[in-house]
């Protein structure tokens, strides 16, 4: 005679991130981990000492591009608050170094991916953590009962 568990209760499905606008989000925050990442490995492996702190900003910008990219495709309520929290992060960041860069540019002989407010990536470094905040709240009111 086989004994039968219970049923086990089924974890509720994650709440996707990615439909509609969020699409668009996890592609430029992909483009965006791309183009950090790999413009910082490269400042950081041949001229680190011509802009260490420039260089390692833009190495942190993309690690949290990553993150985020990755809360939004792994989705749920833990995720969207994850995020939120980075994209929240993200844009003190992105007007901290903006300002820094404006009054202070010898603190950054080379630019970062922040400098000017993201002027060297046509803004939208400024643009994506707004855009991002307001898709992840409009997420938590669709997702309210």
């Amino acid at each position: 005679m086989t004994v039968t568990e219970p049923d086990e209760q089924k974890a509720p499905a994650r709440q996707r991130l990615i439909s509609g606008p969020g699409i668009l989000l996890v592609w430029l925050y992909g483009v965006m981990v791309v183009g950090a990442v790999s413009r910082s490995a490269v400042q950081i492996s041949t001229d680190f000492h011509k802009a260490p702190l420039a260089y390692a900003l833009s190495a942190l910008a993309g690690l949290v591009y990553g993150f985020i990219t990755y809360s939004l495709v792994r989705g749920g309520e833990k995720a969207r608050r994850a995020a939120l929290v980075c994209c929240a992060a993200e844009l003190v960041g992105v007007l901290a170094v903006g300002t820094w860069t404006l009054i202070e540019p010898s603190a950054f002989p080379d630019a970062t991916v922040w400098s000017d407010f993201g002027m060297g990536y046509l803004f939208i470094p400024v643009i994506l953590p707004l855009t991002a905040i307001f898709w992840l709240n409009k997420a938590r009111r669709k997702s309210a009962p």
